[in-house]
Order: structure tokens, then sequence, then C-alpha cells
């Protein structure tokens, strides 16, 4: 079908401009759909009550997965690792803090970052106060932030309420403690009023927003230790679990006593494990629990948290099949929630959390239940197939629609999800109904490593299954085996369907006319004779050849397969017949094995002739006679330095040649036929005829350095043939041909090719269409979809499958809902998060009400006061962030005020204040400020002259033009105007001379200010070392 639609589409001059080739206006290359986990996933954050999934990755790239089948891929323009990520819940917000320590806002409805916060500090901490447009940061000097997101730009604001360290601690810091804040955790039923702050020492703080000062204080300085993360574990907000670098877990108690509860004993500390993550979900009875993850540990213990925990504890030890680095629990329904679990390599493994509760509560019972299995989130290929090993694309641009957007609506809601936390039963689900291969928009067809096929329709951006090859054991399979596929050819005008594995087994299905009868056909193949897919294969054929099959072709012109395989043979089949013609080794002394087959008829000797051109993999090209199987020349035409060869087609030369004469070897037309061949490092067109007869002409070359290509294609554009390369490190480009130039070129983030190894199987494979589409396959994880052509629209559905924020259904911030779901209180936060989670059925009993707007006034009132002048973080915050260079600005004089003595500013309470202060700070701020204002007397002085010489020249020239134009002089009024001109800028004298006695002063306040905080200091060592000894 490919080789045909490429011999169609050439012969065709769409609108007389294929005389000019492919230009750079004819090509727009692009990712159209990334489906599964990114490579590279770091992070996970949930949404409860859009019930939205994020992944993080160490490249800048975040996926997003929603209901129905709905995904989307953002990526960011730094190539960042996420740090913190955080959903700002029911609201489309999504925040991110990056390795840079800037705070990155996406918005979900517009599928864009709207704004990037660039914070001054190091951030080591995040907390959104959810139903609020406020959140909390916390830096590594031990300062939390409070910061505001816009709701109408998402831009965010600096906000002037601050928590210093000195003020949550109330002590100095020493050069051993570790100031930074590891946990911000808004206390269960009072979310806005107190948050818990846990820091790096084993300092815990209770604080009160409203009051401005630490309400409890308790963990205290923890040795050879350090706090590493920490979550609610009583709905109240009485308990807080913390989790350290030494594997210790301590339950603190957040009552007045605020001493240490208990000590959970699940085996970290005996191997130094730091505590990775906790989180805790809330459950009736005494089923509440808290998971707990390990840094650099296969380990994820669950135990279960009661009043009888103190006295015996129930756990359950999870070894997931890798080290663990983040974890999320997900909600289905009100039955169903899933634990998913992310590892070191980025792969996601689930849990039935029903079954970790219930294997808990009954592990205790004479007949405990069996432990809760493993499971590998992955793309929807049948788990018996094992991995994608080869692939087929198919498009076609003239379809009919046999079904209805509607209809693949219902499918999107029917098939199996990405993800398992909404599964379909599989009584409930039901395939799609396929009409045929040439019926739908999009066909992807796999082959598998066990040997089976899976025929997919793609017309929508996910993967509804349609057709399953598969034979089952019976007497016959002994004699031919099972082994991975390693090529498949697909031929639409012969309803044909070829495949080939390792072993050399070569399997020809014959389908059915089309249109195919409405029937289940995702159900395994068990031969033409049975009950299945008899609706749609009508026989299936076998042979055996030597070798591992590499590449498959049929000849247009007869009813012959050529075949290939990695040692060299090259093989004529008749398909009616399944016999073999006639099977030819090929020899090399580099690396054996055919890359690609290629049947055409061309002059040979004045009489025309069918050949079959066959490319080695050592980059050799020769001929032979697709009758005989004799190689009709005397040589092969190869490089002088030969690489692995990639691909191989043939041209038809109906394209012009004018290049650029860059990659031009000689200025000879190519009108003529033509063979294009693609290896890891270089391109080379020869001449047809020439290499038939084996004489090496080459028309146009073009050679790469690094990295080495993985993938070469051809595509069929309005005005030529085109291109595609995809290189090992993800750059995709696009070239004319024949002149090899470079069109357009873009990079695709994440993506990576590693060569695989001898005797092993790729591990990603890549397949295109004839009009320039890419499918790529990563493993069992992800899928990759690019096109090549502007406006080609490749997938249905595409805006309301990407589309994973429902507005609809959204939350306001005053509190008023637009949907019957009810966020339960969930504490979340990145790799030092915590997740509180109320069953539904208390829902009712513990959300929170608070998040109205009397509430969020309120906020903004306490928020947009500086309860801490004297802290500059907020000041250093704003101007890192702000355009306008406040030096530039003019001060008029006129706008200046000079407050009495008696009149004061009331300043709040604060804590600590005195060991906070600076001198030098104070001292060099007011210097700046009396030199600044000793400028502008200066500058005001000069304008006084000016004004006054001015002025005279001014008033003289009146003068003159009125005596000689009425004969006498009269200049009351430019006297009277110098006069006032003269008292404003005494007035101004004065008004400076008053701010410099002002400034006078307040530098002598502040140095008798200083002095006396340099005092309490004394005063405060000497305390405790009298205290010490």
């Amino acid at each position: 079908m490919f080789v045909k639609k490429l011999v169609e589409k050439a012969g065709k001059k769409p609108g007389g401009s294929s005389s000019e080739g492919l230009r750079a206006n004819d090509v727009e290359p692009r990712v159209v759909l990334h489906y599964g986990i990114p490579s590279g996933a770091h992070l996970f954050a949930y949404d409860p009550v859009q019930k939205i999934l994020a992944v993080s990755t160490k490249d800048g790239r975040i996926k997003f997965f929603g209901k129905d089948q709905t995904q989307a891929l953002l990526v960011s323009e730094e190539a960042s690792t996420s740090k913190l990520i955080e959903f700002v819940q029911n609201q489309g917000l999504l925040l991110n803090v990056n390795s840079k320590n800037q705070i990155e806002v996406w918005d979900l409805e517009k599928k864009l970052m709207s704004h990037v916060h660039v914070f001054n500090g190091e951030i080591t901490s995040l907390r959104v106060m959810q139903h609020t447009p406020y959140f909390y940061v916390g830096d590594s000097s031990g300062n939390v932030s409070v910061l505001k997101i816009d709701q109408d730009s998402s831009q965010v604001i600096q906000m002037d309420y601050t928590i210093p360290y000195l003020a949550s601690n109330g002590s100095p810091v020493e050069a051993s403690d570790d100031t930074s804040v590891v946990s911000i955790l808004p206390q269960p039923t009072a979310e806005t009023k107190r948050i818990l702050l846990v820091f790096g020492s084993g300092f815990i703080t209770l604080w009160d927003i409203k009051e401005s000062k630490p309400v409890l204080k308790t963990g205290g300085k923890q040795e050879a230790k350090k706090a590493t993360c920490a979550c609610w574990v009583c709905p109240s907000g009485s308990r807080v679990a913390v989790g350290y670098s030494n594997g210790d877990i301590l339950i603190w108690s957040m009552t007045e006593s605020s001493s240490m509860v208990c000590k959970l004993n699940l085996g970290y500390k005996a191997e130094k494990t730091p505590i990775n993550s906790l989180k805790w979900v809330y459950a009736e009875g005494k089923a509440s629990r808290v998971y707990v993850t390990g840094s650099s540990s296969n380990s994820l213990q669950v135990v279960l948290l009661n009043d009888q925990t103190e006295v015996k504890m129930v756990k359950l030890g999870l070894h997931v099949s890798e080290p663990c680095v983040d974890m999320e629990m997900i909600i289905a329904d009100a039955k169903q929630e899933t634990l998913l679990v992310l590892g070191k390599s980025g792969r996601v493994y689930a849990y039935d959390d029903y079954m970790i509760e219930k294997y808990l509560i009954q592990s205790q019972s004479k007949s405990p239940p069996s432990l809760p299995k493993e499971s590998v989130v992955k793309l929807p290929f049948s788990d018996s197939c094992g991995g994608v090993t080869v692939g087929k694309f198919l498009t076609n641009s003239s379809h009919l629609l046999n079904l209805a957007d509607e209809d693949y609506a219902q499918l999107a809601k029917d098939t199996a999800p990405f993800l398992p936390s909404q599964i379909v039963s599989k009584e409930a689900s039901r395939s799609a109904h396929f009409p045929g291969f040439t019926k739908v928009k999009n066909v992807y067809i796999t082959g598998h490593s066990d040997g089976s096929i899976g025929v997919w329709d793609m017309s929508c951006p996910f993967l509804i299954p349609v057709l399953f090859l598969k034979e089952q054991a019976d007497q016959d399979i002994s004699s031919r085996g099972t082994a991975a596929l390693t090529a498949l050819h697909f031929d639409s005008n012969s309803r044909l369907l070829v495949s080939g594995d390792q072993n050399g087994m070569v399997r020809l299905y014959r389908f059915k006319p089309e249109p195919y009868l409405i029937e289940n056909s995702f159900i395994p193949f068990q031969g033409s004779s049975k009950k299945g897919n008899n609706h749609i294969v009508h026989s299936v054929k076998h042979i055996k050849l030597t070798g591992s099959i590499t590449c498959i072709q049929k000849s247009q012109n007869s009813k012959h397969l050529g075949i290939g395989s990695d040692q060299g043979h090259v093989s004529l089949v008749d398909v009616e017949e399944a016999t073999v013609l006639y099977t030819k080794h090929i020899a090399s002394e580099i690396c054996p094995g055919i890359t690609s087959l290629q049947f055409e008829s061309c002059s040979v000797q004045g009489f025309e002739k069918n050949v079959l051109v066959v490319a080695m993999r050592d980059s050799s090209v020769f001929a032979l006679d697709s009758d005989t199987g004799n190689m009709i020349g005397t040589n092969m035409v190869k490089p002088k330095k030969p690489f692995k060869a990639l691909f191989m087609q043939i041209l038809d030369g109906k394209q012009d040649s004018s290049g650029n004469g860059e990659s031009i070897v000689e200025d000879v037309s190519t009108r003529q036929p033509s063979v294009l061949l693609c290896s890891e490092k270089a391109m080379y067109i020869y001449s047809l005829s020439q290499v038939v007869q084996g004489v090496k002409k080459v028309l146009h070359k073009k050679k790469f350095s690094s990295p080495s290509i993985c993938s070469a294609s051809t595509f069929y554009g309005t005005s030529g043939v085109g291109l595609t390369l995809v290189f090992s490190d993800g750059t995709v480009e696009i070239r004319s041909l024949p002149e090899l130039s470079l069109l357009k070129q873009i990079s695709i983030r994440g993506f990576t090719y590693s060569p695989p190894k001898q005797n092993s199987l790729p591990e990603i494979t890549i397949s295109a269409s004839w009009d320039g589409d890419l499918v790529m396959v990563n493993g069992d994880a992800e899928l990759i979809v690019s096109s090549v052509l502007p406006q080609k629209e490749t997938f249905r559905l595409v805006e309301s499958l990407g589309r994973v924020y429902k507005k609809d259904n959204a939350v306001c911030q005053d509190g008023t809902t637009a949907s019957a779901v009810a966020s339960s209180p969930k504490e979340k936060k990145g790799m030092f998060g915590s997740v509180f989670k109320t069953k539904p059925k208390r829902a009712a009993d513990t959300e929170t009400t608070e998040s109205t707007k009397e509430t969020i006034e309120e906020l903004s009132k306490i928020f947009t006061t500086a309860n801490f002048p004297w802290n500059n973080n907020v000041e250093r915050s704003r101007e890192s962030n702000t355009v306008t260079r406040v030096d530039d600005e003019e001060l008029d004089i006129d706008d200046i005020h000079i407050e009495d003595d008696d009149h004061h500013q009331q300043q709040p309470k604060e804590q600590g204040i005195l060991s906070g202060i600076s001198k030098q700070k104070l001292a060099s701020k007011f210097t700046s400020f009396k030199g600044k204002l000793k400028q502008m007397t200066a500058k005001n002085e000069k304008a006084v002259m000016s004004n006054e010489e001015k002025h005279e020249e001014k008033s003289g020239a009146s003068v003159d033009q009125i005596k000689k134009k009425y004969g006498f002089a009269s200049s009351s009024e430019e006297m009277g105007a110098a006069k006032m001109a003269q008292s404003k800028l005494q007035d101004n004298l004065k008004k400076l001379q008053g701010i410099s006695l002002k400034t006078t002063e307040m530098e002598d306040t502040a140095k008798s200010f200083s002095s006396t905080a340099k005092e309490l200091l004394n005063a405060v060592e000497f305390n405790k070392q009298s205290s010490k000894s």
C-alpha cells in the first residue's frame, strides 16, 4: 500500500508546482499527540475534585490525565527539573517550582504557562491554601512567604505578610542548624487560621495567621538527624507524623502537652534510610493508615494508625520493583481508590487501595487475605502481548466516516482508560465496530514480543482495540513456534497482512472484503476455521525461512513477496500458494543482513526487466533479477566508509534536480529513477540504472557527524516528495528530495534513542505513514505522534479529548459550587507532601466551609499588611520580579511631607525583633537616603538660580517690546510672578532643610536602637552561658 501510494503520488503534479520541489512553506513538523507516561517522570500531583493527575518530568514537561480518556502534555520553555508541584484544586491551575526556584503557573484551560515568578531564595516547600487565591512558600533560610494568584491574569503577587525564621523559632540561627522549611501543613478544620511549620532541624511550630505569632512549639533540635517530611495523622489536627533522615518516624502531639506520642518502627532506621514521603488516609473505624516510602528504597510500608497503634502496630510491607520517588492516591469513585507509586526509572506502579485496607484489617485473623498485587501502568496493549517490537501506521486521506464523532466520544468513555482509577469492567466495555482498514481515518498495526498482532483504530487521540491475532496453543504450534515479530507488511489492494518473526516464521493473513460485519473482533485468533475473527480473517498461511525476518515487500505487478533476513537471505514467495520460489544468500564481510527490498521495472541493455533492489545492513546496494534471483550487475554499490543502513527507497525521478550545490556531486538531472539510501551517518542518492548495472554514480549525498540517525522515511506534500529524519537526541529534520536540502527541523523533548544490544529487541519503534505522520512507541510507557504537513488534522476529537479540566464542574473561590462533587480535605506536596483524605461518606462532616468571600476578604486584610516590616525578604523578591527601576524614577519635591514629632504609625507586635536588627544595614539605608536628599537640594538650588536668570531675560524683552509698541513701560505683572516663584522656592528649601534635620534625628535614633539591640544580644548570650554553667 505504501509503495503504491508513493508511485501514484510521484506520478502526479498537484497544482502544477511539482517542478519546483518541496519548499519550507509546504511543511510544518510538530508533535500532535503524546499518550502515556512521559519519560523522566519525577513527581505526582492530584486534584481530587476534577480527578486530574499531573506527572512532572526532569526536563520541564508536565503531563495531565483527566477523565474519559483526556490527556494533555504541556512543555515549558525552561528544560528544568520540577522540585515541587501542587494543584490549586478545582480551578484548573497548577503550581510548579523548578530547579531554578521559579514558580510556574500552568493554566489547564488555556493549556499554557500563564506566569513565571522568580523567587529570591532557595524554595524547599510549597503549600496551596485551598479554596483561596493564596499559597505559602518556604525557603532554605527558614522564612515563609505568602503569595497570591490573581484570579483574572493568573499572575503571582508577593504579599506583605511573612513568617521569618526568627519569629517562628524565637531564637537566633546557629551554624549547625538546618533552617529549611520542609513542610507547611494548614491545620485541618482551621486551614485559614493556623499552619504547621516543620523545619529541617526538627523544630515544629504551629503558627496563628491572624495573631502573627506561634501558639505552640515542639520537636526541638533533633541530634544526628534532620526532618525530611511530615503529614497530619488526625482529622482534628492534633497529631502530626514527621519523618527523619535516619529512618525515624515520630508522632507528635499538637495539643498543650506538645510531646512525642509514639515512634513507628518500620525498618527504615535499621538501614539508615531517610524517609522520603508520608501520606495519611483517613477511614472509618480503625482503618486510618499512613503510607511511607524511603529514599532509594524499594520498600513501601503501610501501617494502621489508631488508638491501638501504641500497643500493637499492624503494618504491610510492599516490595516495589524499583526504588520509589513519589506516591499519590487517586480516586475513581466512593468504592475504588488506587495507590500510584512512581519508580526511579519513571515507571508508574498501581495498587488497589481497597485490597491494602482489607489486608491490614484481616491480617491478624486465622485466614489472612493474599498480599495486594502490583500492576504496571502502561500503554493499553494486551497484557499477554508484551512490548511492541514493530509497527505499521496507515492513514486514509479520503476515508468514509463510518462512525460519527458522537460514537467516538462514547467509545472514549467505554474503552478502558490509561490509568487504573476508572477501569471499565470487561463485561461493560465494548470494542469499536471495525468497518475495515480503509474505512477509518487511522489504523495502527502492532507486532509484539510474543508473536501476536494488534490492530488499533487511532482515528482519535487514544487507542481503540479492534482486532487481535494470536494463535492458541495446539498440536501445530510446536512445529512453528512463537517468537517476537520483527517485520510487518500490509497491502490494502489484496487485503493481505504479512508478519515475520525472529525464528524466520512468516504468516500470511488474508482478510475478507470490506466493510466488515458488526461483531466483537477483539478476541484471540484461533485459526481461519474457528470462530472469533471469522468475520474479518479469511485465511492464514505459514512459511518457514532461515534467520530473523528483517523486511517484507510485495510486488505491485505480481503476486510475489520479497523477504529479507538478518543472515543475508533474500527469498521470493508466492502469495497464493504460500511457497518459496527461490532463496539467495548474499554474503557480507562487515555485517550480514538485509535492510530493505523494493520491486521495480527498468530498462537493462534495451530490454524492460523486473528487478528486486536490495539494500544490505553494510550500506551495499544491488539489484537481482526478480524472476530468477540472479544478480544483474557485476558489483555492489557501496560507500567508501560504510555505516549501518536504515532505509532504502526508489524515487521515480519526476522531481526537479535544481539543488543548492552543497550536496550535489554531479550536476546531473535526476528525472531518471534514483535510489535513496539512508544510514546512521550519511545519505546517498544513486542512479537506479547505474545501481542495476553495478556502477556507483552518486547524484546527491549528505553526511552527519553526530548524533546518529535512528529513523528515515519519505512522504509526499503538495509540491513534491520529502524526507523525514529522526536523530537519536530527538531532533527531527525535514529535507527535500532529491537535493537533500534542510527545510525545517524541530526537537522532541524527552525523546532519546539508544540502539538495542546484540540479539535484543529495540525499546523504541518508529512507524511512518505515506503522508508524513510518525508514530514513536517508547517501550510500554508512552506513544508520540508527529505530523509534517501543515493544516493536516491527524486525529478526530483532538480538542475535546485534550480538555482535562472541566470548567463547568469548578468551584468558585467564594465558596459557591457548580458541581455536586465535594473536595476532600487533602494535603499533598510533591516529595515532601502528605495526603489528608476523607472517605466520601464522612465528607459532609469534615469538609471545610471556610472558603467564603468573607474569609478571603479577611485574609486579604491580613496578608496585605507588613506584619514584620524589618523583614526585607518581600522587598527583595519584588525587586527581582519588577521591570521598572526605582533609581530612574523622579521625585517631586511637592510630594514630600514632613511628619510631626508626635505622629507615629502604630506597629504590630513582633516576636524576637531585636535579635534580627542589623546596625550596618540601618546605617547604610539612612546614609543612602540622606545622600539622595543632598543631591536633590543641590539640584533645586541650581534650578532656582536658572529660573531667576531666565525670568530676568524674559522680563527685559517684554519691557522693550512694550516700549516700542505702546510708548510706555509697565512690568508689575512680571515682577509679581517672580516674587511668587521665589516664595515657593524658599518654601521648598525650608522643606529640604526640615527633611535633613529629620533624617539626622532618625539616624541618631537608629544608632541608639542598634546599640540597645547589641546590648540585649550580649545579655541573652550571657544568660545562655550562665544557664549552661
